[in-house]
């Protein structure tokens, strides 16, 4: 809800703040004085063209600013968060900023939220905030898509199941469709990966590469190039453990032994002594384990000659090979293999999955085609039902012979929305064809046209704030009435913001804003170079009785044309309520 719209030079208005709350707000005020003022800078809000006409005359900018209180969930909130915005928490909702200057050069800016923000992004934010309609403004129910999505939004329950399922299967059958075309092709292709996948298998399966196998045969043939070294060392280390003749002093399992039987002579005198020859003991066992083990090395050592490490580095050149070819080690060669396999049975089985695709996309496009018929024939019942109500809402606005046309077209081409081509058209009068919303009508009858349907679709399809202008152009007596009637029937679902010439209208507001124009004269008496400037007021009870009186009769101190504005607001306040 917009709540609050403040407006700086721009056109006649030199600084002016409106306050705005929920029901319906109108806005007068002599011709020439500015209302239209509000509209623009509501527009520019929206991301409207900027005009550099616009800027007040003799002002650097003009700015237009509006403060809107969001409910928390509104998506209006998430999409300025991500556009960087700040935005605070008040009463359970959140507050947002608009905010558009216009220069006198014709440049602009937008700003979201406290921040910078493209045109574009307040465009797309404020789209699903606020809906102007006015002779030059953009309509809301323009596309097809729109319109579309209106009287769906008006079939609800009876259409939003069916046509949830038909969506369901519809995302299935283009994926599958999808996935089809794709196999199709790129069959040659396949093949080729097919063939190229077979050969890189077969290539791995022949030579058999074992986990690890590579490091293993590495480490092996570092072991078989050095082995006279490790022959030497080996028997070197034997030698000093357990030769008798190793040195004057003797070999290692000698002096322990000798060292723990000394011990063991006296460890009945200290127990840590005994403690010391038992350890001793251990280490004797362990040398003993350790010179068998070295024995042994020996041992193969002899075995294992230039055979064994020519027959290694041949296994070694087969295995580098396959790691040039598909990946830096054996272990992640295995890998690649197990992938490609998984790979090559997908692709032997294309066959076999093209036929199952194909069964499945004729079956879902048979079903899709029932659904689409039932869907049209829901759609086809509401957009009756909306037509005459649309129809009679305009008969009511001085338009007793227009009739709104809900064009549907079912059986065309499937889509996401199902096979139905939709479109409103505005028939003027019997006898006339009936042309898009837009096309043959002026500026105020398409206004009660778009009236007429906002006022239907409130319950099912709202949008925050409407904003009307020139809904009243050409009509008075009763039919301005049932204008108002409407306007504050829109209004108990959301706000709506009116710009009039009309008391009838005005009668109805929740809040009346009026804009006054004061001229001042230049110093040469005249008007060329002097300035007009306009006031934007909230008025009272008071004040909006002299002001409905001004409209009634141009005489705002008429005791008559007050007690006929008394007499106004008396019935406004009955009128919402009759049917």
């Amino acid at each position: 809800m917009l709540e609050e719209l403040r407006i700086r030079d721009l056109g006649v208005i030199t600084d002016a703040t409106l306050p705005l709350g929920p029901g319906l707000s109108v806005v007068t005020g002599e011709t020439g004085a500015g209302k239209t003022m509000v509209v623009t800078a509501v527009g520019l809000l929206l991301g409207a063209r900027s005009d550099a006409g616009a800027v007040r005359s003799g002002a650097k900018s003009a700015t237009a600013e509006a403060v809107l209180k969001l409910d928390a969930g509104h998506p209006a909130i998430a999409r300025a968060v991500e556009a960087g915005a700040d935005t605070e928490e008040v009463d359970g909702g959140a507050e947002l900023i608009l905010a558009r200057r216009l220069g006198s050069d014709g440049r602009s800016r937008a700003f979201l939220g406290g921040r910078a923000a493209p045109v574009g992004v307040l465009a797309e934010i404020g789209e699903t905030l606020v809906v102007v309609h006015g002779q030059s403004d953009q309509i809301r129910l323009k596309g097809a898509a729109a319109q579309r999505g209106a009287l769906d939004k008006f079939a609800g329950e009876s259409l939003a199941g069916p046509l949830a399922a038909y969506q369901a299967l519809y995302n299935h059958w283009k994926s599958s469709q999808a996935e089809l075309d794709s196999l199709r092709s790129a069959a040659r292709d396949r093949l080729r990966e097919a063939e190229s996948l077979q050969s890189a298998l077969a290539e791995i399966d022949e030579v058999d590469p074992q986990p690890g196998e590579d490091e293993v045969l590495k480490a092996e043939a570092v072991k078989l190039a050095n082995v006279e070294e490790l022959r030497i060392a080996a028997s070197t280390a034997h030698q000093a453990l357990i030769a008798e003749d190793f040195g004057e002093e003797g070999d290692a399992t000698t002096l322990v032994d000798a060292a723990k039987r000394t011990l063991e002579h006296v460890a009945e005198h200290d127990a840590e002594l005994g403690s010391a020859a038992a350890r001793l003991a251990e280490v004797g066992f362990l040398l003993n384990d350790i010179a068998t083990e070295l024995a042994s090395y020996q041992a193969g050592l002899d075995t294992e000659g230039p055979e064994r490490l020519a027959e290694i580095e041949d296994r070694r050149a087969v295995l580098a090979k396959l790691v040039r070819k598909y990946a830096p080690t054996i272990d992640e060669v295995l890998v690649w293999a197990e992938n490609a396999r998984v790979r090559f049975d997908e692709l032997q089985d294309d066959s076999t999955r093209i036929e199952k695709l194909d069964a499945e996309v004729v079956q879902a496009e048979a079903d899709l085609t029932k659904q689409a018929a039932a869907i049209s024939k829901i759609r086809a019942k509401a957009a009756k039902d909306l037509s005459a109500r649309v129809s009679a809402e305009l008969k009511a606005l001085a338009m007793a012979d227009a009739t709104l046309v809900i064009n549907l077209e079912p059986g065309g081409q499937l889509g996401p929305h199902g096979a139905d081509e939709i479109s409103f058209l505005l028939q003027p009068h019997s006898g006339a064809p009936a042309r898009p919303l837009g096309k043959g009508a002026s500026g105020g009858e398409l206004s009660r046209v778009m009236l007429a349907i906002e006022v239907v679709l409130a319950a099912v399809d709202p949008v925050p704030t409407f904003v009307f202008d020139e809904v009243d152009a050409g009509v008075g007596g009763r039919a301005a009435v049932e204008i108002g009637r409407r306007l504050a029937m829109l209004a108990r679902h959301v706000q709506v913001l009116v710009v009039t010439h009309l008391p009838q209208v005005a009668a109805f507001a929740d809040q009346h804003i009026t804009v006054t124009k004061t001229s001042v004269r230049g110093a040469d008496g005249g008007t060329a170079t002097g300035f007009t400037s306009s006031d934007v007021r909230l008025l009272d009870g008071p004040e909006r009785v002299r002001e409905l009186a001004r409209m009634l009769a141009g005489q705002e101190d008429s005791e008559s044309a007050q007690a006929h504005a008394r007499e106004l607001l008396d019935d406004a306040k009955l009128l919402p309520q009759r049917a």
